[in-house]
């Protein structure tokens, strides 16, 4: 071992190459391997002005290290301008001339020349293939838009000639930026509105109810609109409390004296699913006058949940009179306007004969007629409503006929609460004068209807 060890470091390499061994690597000039894989791609190496040919043996450790050794050391030597020459046989570095110099400098030059052109090519034809099909895009597109905008023209010019003129706007565009109003999807959203609003419909239920009659049950949603105004609560609360409540007496028989903890249980449902701060049961325990305490009302809660199976999802009027007012380009007076009629038809248990959707189209109507807007009915409100103009007079008399009694009637509720000046008193004005022979003869059947009932009138003192 000491001789082998006191052996310079030259002839070592010189006896290992003679034998055949790989020159081993020096590890204090080692330098990372980087992507090397399992080809070895060997530059030329000329020796004496011949090439040498290409080595082919297993890639070991070491003699990639020597590979390796070998590449930095002729890039070290190109970026020196130095003639350095390697003797793959013997592994002896050998000085030589400038004019081989010259020979190993055209090699080096010119096979990246050839890698080059080989990489860059197809990218480039790609790139050209790439860059025309999208030119060819943007050309049929604007071919599409031109032939649209021609068609659009000649439609129009048609229309125009042969007397059509009516146009519906688009009442979503000043809200194309607001993603709350989801532009997008809302008419998709409100024709699925429409199509199961059917589905959860209020039939006629007061002939199962032995104790009740529909005057009670104005009185109660004449109560509950109180109650809604006295906690400000939002609009679409009191529409869903009078849903949940319609629905849990068509299908629940409910004593006289329970009647108002139903409604109470009904508001406080809505406001558990509408609103973000609900009012505490002790609100509605106060609001009663302690009529019923905490657990009533919990217990009732409870069963109208279970008996409803906890389907609470529904388009009421409310959503509906929203969309329909904004196809309606309305101010503020004509927005009051329409939802004093739709409160209105709230508290009327005739009125749920109707569709909530034919309900809140009605409201807009009466409102248009009430206050003499022209045209009454556009195009745009026929197509965002679904309903022409005699699909709803029967509904809008019935409104009117709501409008001209509220002054003179014992529920004052929305007639108080319209009439204020920051709703522009629109309760204060005087009903629509297009159906005034037809409600002429309506007030005098609800007279001879009120008379008949006489015999349950006492139960509307309570």
């Amino acid at each position: 071992m000491a001789t082998r060890d006191a052996l310079p470091q030259q002839q070592r390499v010189a006896a290992g190459a003679a034998v055949g061994k790989p020159k081993p690597s020096d590890g204090r000039n080692r330098r990372a391997l980087g992507d090397i894989g399992n080809v070895v791609n060997t530059r030329e190496v000329v020796n004496e002005g011949k090439p040498v040919p290409q080595i082919s043996r297993p890639i070991t450790r070491s003699f990639g290290a020597q590979l390796l050794a070998n590449a930095q050391a002729a890039a070290a030597a190109n970026k020196k301008s130095a003639a350095v020459l390697v003797d793959g046989a013997i592994g002896k570095e050998v000085t030589k001339p400038a004019p081989t110099r010259k020979v190993v400098k055209q090699k080096a030059t010119t096979k990246p020349k050839e890698e080059t052109v080989i990489q860059i090519s197809p990218d480039t034809v790609e790139d050209k293939t790439t860059s025309e099909i999208k030119e060819g895009k943007r050309a049929s597109a604007r071919r599409g838009s031109s032939r649209k905008t021609l068609t659009s023209v000649l439609t129009a010019r048609s229309k125009v000639a042969c007397g059509i003129t009516t146009k519906v706007h688009d009442i979503d565009a000043a809200d194309s930026e607001d993603q709350l109003a989801v532009v997008d999807y809302v008419e998709d959203i409100y024709n699925y509105y429409k199509l199961i609003e059917q589905s959860c419909r209020v039939h006629d239920y007061m002939d199962s109810q032995p104790e009740i009659n529909d005057r009670m049950r104005a009185i109660l949603a004449d109560w509950l609109i109180e109650v809604h105004k006295k906690f400000e609560l939002m609009p679409e609360t009191l529409y869903l409390t009078l849903h949940i409540l319609d629905r849990y007496l068509a299908v629940k028989t409910v004593p006289r004296r329970e009647l108002q903890l139903v409604g109470i249980g009904a508001m406080l449902i809505a406001c558990k699913y509408e609103e973000i701060w609900a009012p505490e049961i002790n609100d509605f325990v106060c609001i009663s006058d302690r009529a019923y305490n905490r657990e009533q009302i919990l217990c009732m809660e409870k069963s109208m949940l279970n008996k409803l199976e906890w389907s609470l999802t529904f388009p009421t009027p409310y959503m509906f009179l929203v969309r329909f007012i904004k196809a309606a380009a309305s101010d503020k007076e004509l927005e009051h306007m329409a939802f004093f009629f739709a409160e209105l038809a709230l508290i009327q248990y005739s009125i749920i004969m109707y569709c909530p959707s034919m309900i809140a189209a009605s409201a807009v109507y009466a409102a248009q007629c009430t206050l003499r807007k022209s045209p009454m009915w556009t195009e745009t409100l026929k197509v965002h409503t679904g309903f022409s103009e005699p699909q709803l007079i029967d509904c809008v008399k019935a409104l009117i006929n709501f409008h001209s009694v509220a002054a003179e009637s014992k529920l004052k509720a929305v007639y108080k609460k319209y009439s204020s000046p920051d709703r522009n008193s629109v309760a204060l004005l005087p009903p629509a004068t297009r159906f005034s022979e037809e409600l002429k003869v309506n007030n005098s059947l609800i007279n001879v209807n009120r008379g008949r009932e006489g015999s349950r009138s006492h139960l509307l003192d309570d």
